[in-house]
């Protein structure tokens, strides 16, 4: 919602439902932490990556660092997701990258192409993780979304945030996109900013996009190569790639933004790319590859993640805790 991120007089007309919205989730996270509620405690340990506000802020791409990362690092990560717009008949459901996105949804499906991990996706966490650890051997369980989801203990929580955007007007929802109230910030363990260094990076995501990829060949172009096409975005924030690619040098003749998680037709596309090339995000992609047309391409994104201190002490005392837990949870 734009006026999120303005100071609108629309968001006081809101205020109410927000205030009434913080305290039902007060008093839900006090019933986790009195006992009233139960949760449940994985055997291995388990990093969240969530978020404070809705909308597009990178989880993905850090889900996908962070489990590349761990690979050098010589440890087995395992993905587990709600599997939001998956439409599988039956949960908990593994995921590959050869998993229809309809039924596995386009993220899970997105990174278990790019990682190879393990990924197992239910609206239930914990069966999710049992699951995981039936099927495969993991060192770490990274939990893709869920910072609300108090009924999952975790050991180590990550919050992503558009660097932009930030926590836009500070409200909670709807009045403003916030899950959270702004001092949740001050208990979890590291801070990714995405685009850039705010007040509370602990760390940047760079998002480094280098070529295109065609949808139905699999051919490699530079990006260089491209003058003009059109592009579309179905992510939770669509301008962002519209502008990456316009800042590459492609003039883009027209956007059509779509809600996150949208699922896509034939005609739908056909109709906006035309005779020219039609670029999307490599989350868009794969619930296009089945009707791709020869002048669709995709645009995957390398993530890189460095430290918001130039002395890198953040990261080094991040792996330092993961590298900890995995030790302590190996000797019990």
């Amino acid at each position: 919602m734009p006026f999120w991120y303005s100071h609108s007089k629309l968001a006081w007309l809101f205020l109410p439902f927000s205030l009434l919205f913080w305290l039902l989730s007060r008093i839900r996270r006090a019933l986790f932490s009195l006992g009233l509620k139960s949760s449940y405690r994985a055997p291995k340990p388990v990093v969240i990556v969530g978020n404070l506000s809705v909308g597009g802020n990178g989880k993905t791409p850090v889900v996908i660092w962070l489990a590349e990362e761990l690979k050098k690092r010589g440890l087995r990560a395992g993905v587990i997701s709600r599997g939001y717009g998956s439409k599988a008949q039956n949960y908990p459901l593994p995921v590959t990258a050869n998993t229809d996105p309809v039924k596995g949804g386009d993220e899970p499906v997105l990174i278990a192409k790019r990682t190879g991990v393990p990924v197992v996706i239910a609206p239930n966490r914990r069966q999710a993780i049992e699951l995981l650890l039936k099927q495969a051997e993991c060192d770490v369980i990274i939990a893709d979304d869920g910072l609300q989801h108090y009924s999952l203990q975790r050991d180590v929580e990550i919050v992503v945030m558009d660097a932009e955007r930030a926590l836009g007007n500070g409200f909670l929802l709807p009045a403003g996109p916030l899950r959270e109230l702004p001092s949740r910030l001050k208990s979890v363990d590291f801070i990714i900013t995405n685009g850039g260094k705010n007040q509370y990076s602990n760390a940047v995501l760079k998002l480094i996009p280098n070529y295109a990829i065609n949808l139905k060949t699999d051919e490699k172009r530079p990006l260089s190569a491209f003058q003009c096409g059109a592009a579309i975005a179905g992510i939770g924030n669509p301008q962002r790639f519209f502008t990456m690619l316009e800042r590459l040098g492609i003039r883009l003749s027209e956007t059509q933004a779509f809600r996150d998680h949208q699922h896509f037709s034939v005609a739908q596309l056909e109709k906006i790319a035309s005779n020219q090339p039609l670029f999307m995000t490599e989350k868009d992609a794969v619930k296009c590859q089945v009707f791709a047309q020869d002048n669709w391409w995709y645009v995957p994104v390398e993530g890189e993640i460095v430290d918001a201190d130039e002395s890198g002490e953040n990261l080094a005392c991040f792996w330092a805790k993961i590298e900890a837990l995995v030790e302590k949870y190996r000797h019990g």
